[in-house]
């Protein structure tokens, strides 16, 4: 009896990590490279660090997104960043937002926000979105300031 269990184990097993394998696969398949708008992946959600983001705006073509409120945006920001607050995005694409193939680089204070505001703008059909998380890891330049 003791040998149908241990037979039945050793079958089971490379089955479960073969799962597990794939699952990982998946996740590793959505992260893109910086820099490379057309990756391979079958999202336009991409999480990076706030060194890539940085590397992707010295390249230039990038709109920086901060979906944060109004009062925390005036009182820092990234320079250039639009502010469209994440309250704001609905089942219409945001005003400050016309070209869904735009390269969307999206922040807010700690990263919940932009990832929330990710999903929705992919829902609407933007196809490069970039985020790197909060102002609050930033180690580079901020401003303060209304928007324009």
């Amino acid at each position: 009896m003791k040998w149908i269990g241990l037979l039945a184990l050793a079958f089971a097993a490379p089955l479960l990590f073969a799962g597990c394998r794939g699952a990982e696969g998946d996740r590793s398949r959505a992260t893109a490279e910086p820099g490379n708008a057309s990756s391979r992946t079958e999202t336009a959600y991409h999480k990076i660090s706030a060194e890539d983001a940085r590397e992707m705006i010295d390249a230039g073509g990038v709109t920086i997104v901060d979906v944060r409120r109004e009062d925390e945006y005036t009182q820092e920001h990234i320079p250039g960043a639009v502010l469209v607050p994440l309250g704001t995005i609905g089942d219409q694409p945001p005003d400050a937002l016309p070209e869904k193939d735009a390269v969307l680089l999206v922040y807010c204070r700690s990263g919940v926000r932009s990832r929330q505001a990710a999903q929705k703008l992919e829902a609407l059909g933007y196809q490069n979105i970039y985020d790197f998380g909060g102002i609050i890891d930033w180690p580079y330049e901020t401003e303060s300031g209304t928007a324009e």
